[in-house]
């Protein structure tokens, strides 16, 4: 799915360069749930930014879904992030005076779908997030865990190969953040690459392999073994001792 090879951000002014991302090599397959860590100022936005093609790179070389991310112009980033990539973010995004299906249908708007295509994802994306019922609500009647679900369906109904999650439960408390967090697995477990930043240990265990970025350098790794094997030993099967 990505494949970063020294990978460099730098923000210029007048009197100081920052090297937001320094060197950065990363391989990540498709299906995999990764949560990234770090402090302020880590470079974790940054990383987001330029793998969610928000953002641009000084140095190296990042290959999306096996494209060259690099010789790609404004217009064609645009498309493939249409495409390829779904948002979800710490402030939900919502569009106030938009209901609960014209927020999700916001990103389909840009595809050229016809309507009745269009309907279908839209319920579809709204049931699997909880909230057929809640089609025709506007955001500020519903709660800080419902807008998320909102967010998590906008993000989910053109089908994206890889979901970017910034803090997706930042702004939620205890609960919701385990209602959303359990969402978030069942979407990975459907096949949705998943990559998080969050600042509690606790949801980021939850993910396939953790990473921790300190001054744009990822400085560790850590595989947590949560899922069982993709094949199972045949039945009687010694385990091996080399």
């Amino acid at each position: 799915m990505i494949e970063i090879v020294n990978l460099t951000k730098i923000y210029r002014t007048e009197l100081v360069e920052t090297h937001a991302l320094c060197k950065l090599s990363l391989t990540i397959e498709d299906g995999e749930f990764i949560s990234i860590m770090g402090p302020s100022g880590s470079g974790k936005t940054t990383f987001l930014n330029v793998v969610g093609l928000l953002d641009t790179f000084d140095e190296g070389s990042f290959r999306l879904d096996g494209k060259e991310v690099g010789s790609l112009g404004d217009r064609q980033m645009s498309k493939y992030r249409n495409s390829k990539i779904g948002f979800i973010f710490q402030s939900f995004n919502l569009i106030p005076d938009l209901d609960v299906f014209d927020n999700v249908d916001v990103p389909l708007r840009y595809r050229g779908i016809k309507p009745k295509a269009r309907r279908k994802a839209i319920e579809q994306a709204l049931s699997l997030a909880g909230l057929s019922s809640r089609t025709r609500h506007l955001p500020a009647q519903m709660s800080g865990g419902q807008q998320q679900r909102v967010a998590i369906a906008r993000a989910l109904v053109g089908e994206p190969s890889l979901i970017l999650a910034d803090e997706p439960t930042g702004n939620l408390d205890l609960a919701m953040a385990t209602e959303i967090m359990d969402l978030l697995e069942k979407i990975n477990e459907m096949g949705t690459t998943l990559i998080m930043v969050t600042h509690d240990p606790e949801l980021a265990g939850r993910a396939r392999r953790q990473l921790h970025l300190l001054d744009g350098r990822l400085i560790d790794m850590e595989i947590v073994e949560q899922h069982t094997p993709l094949i199972a030993p045949a039945a009687g099967a010694r385990p091996s001792t080399s």
